[in-house]
């Protein structure tokens, strides 16, 4: 096997342990809501989360890794190296930050691996600036979004329901919010499984196999499988951050972050933005607990994820580059 090759085929292994990861590291994100307020078991839960992202294989299309394909870097400047430095900044910020249990965004980490990597390489001519700096803005705007759909949702359930006993009320929400987890998972596994599928796909131009960005069936399938794998694993250090750290959440709020979430993702994905899922659930959860009472929103937590969303692309694009020095006596 020769080195071209090789480096393919490390690229696509590490590709797919990117998201196996995410869905790791993401899993809490789903099933955070309905585990704390004890609609079903934690087992159950990864269960139905890596079912319904599968789910996106059959419903959404591949306009997020044209997206990532495209308009981040230089397609025809990007080369084995710099895929696979780009991939291991991701991976190993996501790890950190696993372990620091704070739910960062996959995607940005990805983001900032390449960025990192072709500015390693290439310079600041190998980046789309336009399009991370579109990319960048959705850091803020998803959320926001996320936040205001929840508090809406959150509005219109206390209006609707403001002479129902709370008792009679709560299987009723326990119904509406495991769809909502359904309906959050199918669009989490579409928007970030595309994301890999992209990096593959520039492995194989970067390889000479296409022409052009290029998403094989089994790209879409085995990206699709790797991050439901991950799930079912799931991360479960970050569960306790979203759904007790931030504010109170039972089967209403889980419901009206995960529908808020969920239809902010899946809009963000038709139109073939890559975002944070991690950001949006976190801004649902966040807008939730401000409608009810602000002051129980645990706002410190709420800090210091934002803090890690910030320097989630430049700590990624720290690790790619000084991975891409230290691998740049490789050439393809």
């Amino acid at each position: 096997m020769d080195l071209s090759l090789t480096l393919l085929v490390t690229v696509v292994a590490v590709a797919l342990l990117f998201d196996f990861v995410n869905g790791f590291h993401d899993a809490a994100n789903a099933i955070a809501t309905v585990v704390v307020s004890r609609t079903l078991s934690p087992f159950q839960a990864v269960l139905m989360a890596a079912f319904a992202n599968f789910l996106g294989y059959f419903i959404f299309g591949v306009t997020v890794a044209k997206t990532i394909g495209n308009d981040v870097v230089q397609l025809g400047q990007m080369t084995m190296p710099i895929l696979l430095s780009a991939l291991v900044g991701a991976v190993t910020w996501n790890l950190i930050t696993w372990v620091l249990g704070l739910p960062t965004s996959s995607s940005h980490a990805l983001i900032g691996g390449l960025v990192g990597a072709a500015l390693a390489s290439v310079g600041v001519a190998g980046v789309h600036w336009d399009g991370v700096l579109k990319i960048f803005g959705f850091i803020f705007l998803a959320p926001v979004l996320g936040f205001f759909g929840a508090s809406l949702i959150t509005i219109l359930i206390f209006w609707i329901f403001r002479k129902a006993h709370p008792r009679k009320t709560r299987g009723f929400f326990k119904g509406l919010q495991l769809v909502a987890a359904a309906f959050f998972s199918v669009t989490h596994g579409s928007n970030d499984s595309q994301k890999s599928m992209a990096i593959i796909a520039m492995a194989m131009v970067a390889a000479g196999i296409h022409s052009t960005l290029t998403l094989d069936p089994w790209v879409i399938f085995s990206c699709y499988f790797a991050i439901s794998l991950g799930t079912l694993f799931g991360g479960w250090r970050i569960v306790k951050t979203m759904g007790t750290s931030i504010t109170k959440i039972r089967a209403m709020e889980g419901f009206a972050s995960n529908a808020a979430a969920g239809s902010v993702i899946m809009a963000t994905t038709l139109m073939g933005i890559p975002v944070s899922t991690t950001h949006v659930i976190s801004g649902a959860i966040m807008g939730v607990g401000a409608v009810e009472n602000a002051a129980k929103v645990k706002w410190i937590t709420a800090r210091r994820i934002v803090w890690a969303w910030i320097i989630t692309i430049p700590a990624a694009a720290v690790i790619a580059g000084t991975m891409f020095l230290a691998l740049r006596f490789l050439s393809v």
